[in-house]
C-alpha cells in the first residue's frame, strides 16, 4: 500500500483518564494511552503501511504516540523527517483548561459548558473555537502536508481530537454541525487515500 494520509489522534493522556480539559497543557501518556499507540503501530505493520515523513504537534501525548507507533510499527524515527509545530496542537481551552468537567458545569452550567464544547465558532473564556482551530491548522495543511501527499509521500500526522476533526471537515467536506457530531478516539489510526486533487477516494479506520 502507497500514496496514504494517516491521522491519528494520541493515545489516552493522563487528564482525559481524570476527565479535564486538556487543550495546550502537556500532561503524558496513561498505560493504556501508551498500549492504545502501540497497538495503532501494529495495526499499520499488517498493513504493510511505511511512512516518508511524520508530523506531529509541541504536545508529548502527541509525540509520545507518534514514537511508540513508529516503534511498533518497525520504523526507526532516525531516518524519518518528524516535524513539529503548534499548528497542529489541541485546541485551547483557555479558562476551562484543567478544570475537571463535571466542576466546570458546576461552575459555568452545563448548558453554557455544552455551547463551549459542542458549537462550531463559540469559543470559552481565553480559548478558541474550533473554527479557530481549523485557522491555523488548515493553512499548515495546505502548505507542508498536502504537498509531501500529493509528490506520493505516505504521511502520518499524530495530533488532537480538536486539530484532527479540523482536518477531517476539511478533507471530507462535512458541515460545521457534521463535524461536531464526529467522535475521534484515541489511538485509532484513520487512513485516506486521496486523488491529486486532494479529494478522499477512501477512509477507514484500522481498529483491532
Amino acid at each position: 500500500m502507497d500514496n496514504v494520509l494517516v491521522l491519528v489522534r494520541h493515545g489516552q493522556s493522563e487528564w482525559n483518564k481524570r476527565n479535564l480539559f486538556t487543550g495546550w497543557r502537556d500532561p503524558d501518556l496513561t498505560e493504556q494511552g501508551v498500549a492504545e499507540a502501540k497497538k495503532a503501530g501494529q495495526l499499520l505493520k499488517a498493513q504493510g503501511i511505511h511512512f516518508d515523513v511524520a508530523y506531529t504537534s509541541m504536545l508529548q501525548r502527541a509525540q509520545r504516540t507518534l514514537s511508540l507507533i513508529m516503534e511498533n510499527l518497525g520504523q526507526s524515527e532516525d531516518g524519518l523527517p518528524v516535524i513539529r509545530d503548534k499548528a497542529l496542537n489541541e485546541r485551547d481551552y483557555g479558562e476551562l483548561s484543567g478544570l475537571n468537567k463535571d466542576e466546570a458545569r458546576q461552575r459555568f452550567g452545563a448548558e453554557q459548558i455544552l455551547i463551549w464544547r459542542r458549537s462550531y465558532d463559540v469559543p470559552p473564556p481565553g480559548g478558541e473555537s474550533l473554527k479557530d482551530t481549523a485557522a491555523r491548522v488548515l493553512p499548515f495543511y495546505k502548505t507542508r502536508i498536502w504537498p509531501d501527499v500529493k509528490a506520493g509521500k505516505n504521511v502520518i500526522v499524530a495530533a488532537h481530537g480538536n486539530s484532527i476533526r479540523a482536518l477531517i471537515m476539511y478533507l471530507e467536506m462535512l458541515t460545521a454541525q457534521q463535524i461536531l457530531e464526529r467522535e475521534v478516539a484515541t489511538g485509532v489510526p484513520m487512513v485516506y487515500r486521496l486523488t491529486s486533487h486532494g479529494h478522499v477516494e477512501n477512509q477507514r479506520n484500522l481498529v483491532a
